[in-house]
């Protein structure tokens, strides 16, 4: 099997390796106790001097740390590692993943701008869109983002932003990053970019041409399901520009989980590799099996852009759906009572496998607003409805066994 590792040696560009990088970035041993963890800063309040300003607008790189809404050490500490994880100029935390893509949204669209969204995007993000932007005034036009002349049809001199999800949630769909990015610069628009199914270590897409990228650190980034926050990445100039977004809205991420997300991110490369590796043998056990449908998964030849895939990604993720022969509510109820290791719930990126059954109907009728031929092209991956699997860090051959089973 290739090693789709993102792992570079220390001479390449004089850099350190991504492992490195991911142990170290952010961190440095405590200059009074010598202490090499993280502290975790709980205080919600710093002693400032008298001429500091209270005003979130004039928030410089010299401010000290005043109020943990506008910073805080341990989350500095996290936003200085996801920086260097993205290959970006800066990074700023939030205290979840819809915190950090409402902010970029809120950010760069006033009443009367354009907005070009990947028509399948993570719900929440969609249902932002479809709702409360276009009751700001603000157009929203849905593409299929999986053909770069869709975007390109669709942009306008109004257009401010185009939205992208890569894989996109739940299809694991592809965007050509690279071509888009290209598409929307020329016609004066920025690219903001979801790749929380691939990670940093599958994807940087701010090298891609992406002027912000959007994770959900509750996934991979965090790595164990036990805190939730969310990043974005991208130059300095427009990171900036988003704190006093951060600050007004009050999406900030809570120190602790900061610090847990911090631990989480060192082993990020490990467990990717090794989401990676269980995620092929699952994917190639199940598009054996006579009980499944269809798999897709972008490691494997049958993903329709497995092409893309192979040029734009360094590792292809733990995510995978498929389909199932038989009904697929029926075979969630199955799943739901009779897995033992696979844990049915939502979520993703976790070291432990997640499953959950995801309705075509269901979701074309609250969170995709889809044309018809748009819902053709979703039913195309997704039938009726798809199971999403979030292959986690158990022994491959017993999550086999335990989808074995309870498939019945």
């Amino acid at each position: 099997m290739t090693d789709h590792t993102c792992d570079q040696p220390a001479s390449q560009n004089g850099r350190l390796g991504f492992s490195t990088q991911a142990v170290h970035a952010g961190e440095e041993p405590d200059p009074l106790t010598g202490a090499t963890a993280p502290d975790i800063v709980m205080s919600t309040t710093f002693v400032i001097e008298p001429d500091v300003s209270f005003s979130a607008e004039n928030i410089t790189d010299d401010t000290p740390f005043v109020y943990t809404r506008w910073g805080n050490p341990t989350i500095a500490k996290l936003e200085r590692k996801m920086a260097v994880l993205e290959d970006a100029e800066d990074a700023l935390v939030f205290a979840s993943g819809v915190a950090a893509i409402t902010a970029v949204l809120l950010d760069n669209l006033d009443a009367g701008d354009h907005l070009v969204m990947s028509d399948v995007t993570y719900a929440a993000a969609s249902e932002f869109a479809n709702e409360k932007l276009q009751r700001l005034g603000i157009e929203v036009t849905r593409v299929d983002a999986s053909d770069p002349a869709n975007v390109e049809a669709a942009l306008r001199p109004t257009t401010k932003l185009v939205y992208l999800e890569s894989p996109a949630n739940p299809l694991i769909r592809l965007t050509d990053i690279e071509a888009v990015a290209k598409l929307a610069h020329a016609a004066g628009a920025k690219v903001a970019v979801d790749t929380t199914f691939a990670s940093p270590v599958g994807v940087q897409a701010a090298n891609l041409g992406a002027d912000y990228v959007i994770e959900s650190l509750t996934k991979y980034v965090c790595g164990h399901g036990d805190a939730i926050g969310g990043s974005v990445a991208g130059s300095h100039a427009d990171v900036t520009a988003l704190r006093s977004v951060a600050i007004h809205n009050g999406g900030v991420i809570s120190p602790f989980n900061a610090w847990l997300i911090l631990r989480g991110a060192t082993t990020l490369p490990l467990r990717m590799r090794a989401h990676e590796e269980n995620a092929f043998a699952v994917a190639r056990w199940l598009e054996a099996d006579p009980r499944i449908e269809r798999v897709i998964y972008p490691g494997l030849e049958s993903h329709p852009q497995h092409d893309l895939a192979l040029r734009q990604f360094k590792n292809f993720s733990g995510m995978l759906t498929f389909q199932t022969v038989d009904d697929g509510p029926t075979v969630a109820r199955r799943l739901a009572d009779d897995l033992a290791i696979v844990h049915y719930a939502v979520s993703l990126g976790h070291q432990r496998s997640l499953v959950c059954y995801l309705g075509t109907d269901d979701l074309l009728s609250s969170s995709f607003h889809l044309t018809e031929s748009q819902a053709a092209a979703y039913r195309g991956y997704a039938g009726d409805g798809i199971f999403r699997l979030s292959v986690g860090l158990e022994d491959a051959v017993d999550i086999i066994a335990d989808l074995d089973r309870a498939l019945g």
